[in-house]
C-alpha cells in the first residue's frame, strides 16, 4: 500500500479526493488545523503549514506520492503584505524541496486549463508558473489541468449558481461568447484517482473536459433551466470586464480576492488543446446538467451539516487570525548568491531608515540596532537545519521589539 501525502485535504477536492483513495492507498492528510480532524482507517491527519519548509518536509517523510491542491487567491493571515502568486510561488517551491529531500517518486497537481495565449490573467499566469516550479526538481509531475469543475464548493461554480439564482436577468458582456469545458467533479476526481496510479519517468500534462463545450451565455441558460429558474437576458458588448467584475463580487458576496483573479480569466478561450489529451483521462462521461443536478443534491445534503461546519470555520479562523505575512519577490543577476540578496536588503533597511537603525547581516544572524546603543531592537539567528545553499532562514531570538526571545515560528528567508 503506498503512502500518499494529501494537500489541501479539508477542501473540497481535497476532501473527494481522500474519500477515493483511502480504501486502496495509506493517505497523510495536510491541514494547517487539525483540532477538529479524526483519524480513519487509512487516514492520518498531519497539521503542517505549507509556508513552512521545515514542517512540510518533516510530514513529507516515507511518502511515495504527494498530491499539491493549493492555491492562495484567499488571504489566510490577519495581515496579508503579498499578491497570491508570489504566495503560490512559495507554496510550490516549499513543496516542491520538501519533496526533493525526502526521496518523493511522483508529485500531482492541480491546475486550470491554459489558452494558447501569451498575454494569460494573474490567477492562469500562477497556476503555470506553479506548474514550473512543481517541475523544476527533478520529481515527475503530473498535472491535471480542469477549467470549470460543478461541484456543490470550489471557486468558480458556486459564483455561477448565485448569479443564476438571485438575478431577475442578466445583461451579458462580449466575455459571455467565449468558449468553455466545464466538467463534474466527480470525473475530475477519477482522473486524479487514475494519476496516482501511474509512475511517470518526466513532467507530464493532461487537459480534462466534460462531454461538451460552450459559452458562457449558454452554461449560464442551461444552469438556469436546470434550476427552473426563467432567466431574460440580453446582450450589452460593451460592458468592460472591470464593470463585470464589480456586479459579480456584490451578486454572489463571494470575497473580491477570489472573484476578481478568476474573472480576469474570461477573456479566454478555456477550453483543452489537443496535444494534451490522453484517451483515458481526458474525458469526463457526466453531462452538464447531470453535473449540476448532482451538485445541487449535494448542497442539500451539506446544508443539513451547516451548524457544525459554521463552528469549525469559527475555530478555524481563530487560528488564523494571529498571523502576520509580507513576501517581495524582484528580480536580480544570475550571478547573484543569496548572501548577496540578503546584504542589498539589509543596506536598504538602513538607507530606508535614513541609518536611524542598522542592520548587520552575514551567515549566523541579522541584527538590528539602535546607533550609537549598540542595543538591539531585533536579533535573528539562522536555522542551520532548515537554511542552505540558496535559502536562508533566520528565526527572532530577542531584541527589545520581540514580545519574547523564543519568537516561536516567526522567521525571515531569503530565497
Amino acid at each position: 500500500m503506498s503512502r500518499i501525502l494529501l494537500t489541501g485535504a479539508s477542501g473540497y477536492i481535497g476532501g473527494h479526493l481522500k474519500d477515493q483513495l483511502k480504501t486502496d492507498h495509506d493517505i497523510i492528510a495536510i491541514s494547517r488545523n487539525i483540532n477538529n480532524k479524526e483519524n480513519e482507517k487509512n487516514v492520518t491527519w498531519k497539521a503542517a503549514d505549507l509556508f513552512d519548509l521545515k514542517e512540510i518536509t518533516e510530514v513529507m517523510e516515507g511518502i511515495d506520492t504527494a498530491i499539491y491542491l493549493v492555491h492562495s487567491m484567499m488571504p489566510n493571515a490577519k495581515l496579508t503584505q503579498a499578491n497570491f502568486e508570489d504566495m503560490d510561488a512559495l507554496l510550490a517551491d516549499n513543496f516542491a524541496r520538501a519533496a526533493k529531500k525526502q526521496g518523493v517518486k511522483h508529485i500531482i497537481f492541480m491546475s486550470g486549463l491554459i489558452p494558447n495565449n501569451n498575454d494569460l490573467s494573474a490567477h492562469l499566469r500562477s497556476r503555470l508558473e506553479c506548474e514550473k516550479i512543481l517541475g523544476s526538481y527533478g520529481i515527475p509531475v503530473s498535472t491535471l489541468r480542469a477549467g470549470l469543475i460543478i461541484g456543490a464548493k470550489g471557486s468558480s461554480y458556486p459564483i455561477l449558481k448565485r448569479l443564476v439564482e438571485r438575478l431577475p436577468g442578466m445583461i451579458l458582456p462580449s466575455w459571455a461568447y467565449n468558449m468553455i469545458a466545464p466538467v463534474s467533479i466527480n470525473d475530475v476526481i477519477n482522473k486524479l484517482a487514475l494519476l496516482v496510479e501511474r509512475a511517470p519517468q518526466q513532467n507530464e500534462t493532461f487537459d480534462v473536459t466534460g462531454p461538451e463545450i460552450m459559452n458562457y451565455k449558454e452554461l449560464i441558460q442551461r444552469t438556469a433551466a436546470v434550476l427552473n429558474k426563467r432567466l431574460p437576458i440580453v446582450d450589452l458588448p460593451i460592458i468592460p470586464i472591470w464593470i463585470s467584475r464589480y456586479w459579480v463580487q456584490r451578486i454572489s458576496q463571494v470575497p473580491k480576492e477570489m472573484v476578481y483573479p478568476l474573472m480576469n480569466s474570461l477573456v479566454h478561450d478555456m477550453i483543452p488543446q489537443p496535444k494534451r489529451m490522453h484517451p483515458d483521462i481526458s474525458f469526463g462521461e457526466t453531462s452538464y446538467e447531470e453535473s449540476v443536478q448532482q451538485a445541487l443534491n449535494e448542497e442539500n445534503k451539506m446544508n443539513q451539516k451547516q451548524s457544525k461546519s459554521k463552528k469549525a470555520t469559527s475555530k478555524n479562523n481563530k487560528e488564523q487570525i494571529k498571523d502576520v505575512r509580507a513576501i517581495s519577490r524582484f528580480k536580480v543577476p544570475e550571478s547573484y548568491s543569496i548572501d548577496d540578496v540578503s546584504k542589498i536588503y539589509a543596506n536598504f533597511i538602513n538607507n530606508m531608515t535614513l541609518h536611524l537603525v542598522n542592520g548587520n547581516i552575514n551567515e549566523h544572524e541579522f541584527n538590528i540596532k539602535l546607533p550609537f546603543t549598540n542595543q538591539s531592537i531585533l536579533k535573528m539567528e539562522c536555522d542551520t537545519q532548515t537554511s542552505s545553499k540558496d535559502i536562508f532562514v533566520y528565526k527572532i531570538v530577542g531584541g527589545k521589539l520581540a514580545m519574547s526571545n523564543n519568537g516561536g515560528n516567526a522567521r525571515l528567508e531569503f530565497r
